[in-house]
């Protein structure tokens, strides 16, 4: 497994990156992460939609809370054929106590926990920690890539707007 260096950091302290590079235009890997009720879901679940992922680090964490609950309320106005999931290394049972809390209904979130099997195969598993950076991919209905932003500091948001539109020109 290919380590990376020099594109994330947390206040300013850079990070190694796990996994493999994902570019736009690439076949979105396959993964295994946890749904809410420990069942394993991957990406063949979701096939013939358009789908946003969010990789954050932990729902326990402000940014995270904003970042999720901005995805939540964009849900609402994508459409039935476009799912957001959030995946992050937070436990199954901490997931669904955060999004029950939060009133979060239309982000998925899913655990990668058990196996960093998400956080590996995008290349977004930090390994000083053991979470996952902040990345959002999106992937068109054919699973294919067709947008990345890899957040360089981990503690600051997303461009929502590019997500948007990225996802709006599929």
């Amino acid at each position: 497994m290919g380590e990376r260096t020099g594109l994330v950091t947390i206040k300013g302290n850079p990070l190694t990156l796990v996994g493999t590079e994902i570019a736009a235009g690439e076949k979105a890997p396959d993964f295994t992460a946890l749904d809410n009720d420990l069942s394993p879901v991957g990406l063949p679940a979701f096939a013939g939609k358009k789908i946003i992922i969010a990789s954050v680090p932990s729902l326990d964490t402000p940014v995270c809370d904003v970042e999720i609950h901005r995805f939540n309320e964009e849900a609402t106005r994508l459409g039935e054929d476009v799912v957001v999931l959030t995946i992050s290394m937070d436990l199954p049972f901490a997931q669904k106590r955060w999004c029950g809390a939060a009133g979060v209904e239309r982000v998925q979130t899913l655990s990668d926990h058990r196996d960093a099997s998400f956080g590996e195969s995008y290349g977004v598993l930090i390994k000083e920690l053991r979470l996952l950076a902040r990345a959002v991919f999106v992937i068109d209905t054919e699973g294919i890539v067709r947008y990345v932003q890899l957040v360089s500091e981990v503690t600051q948001e997303p461009d929502y707007d590019a997500v948007i539109k990225a996802i709006g020109e599929l």
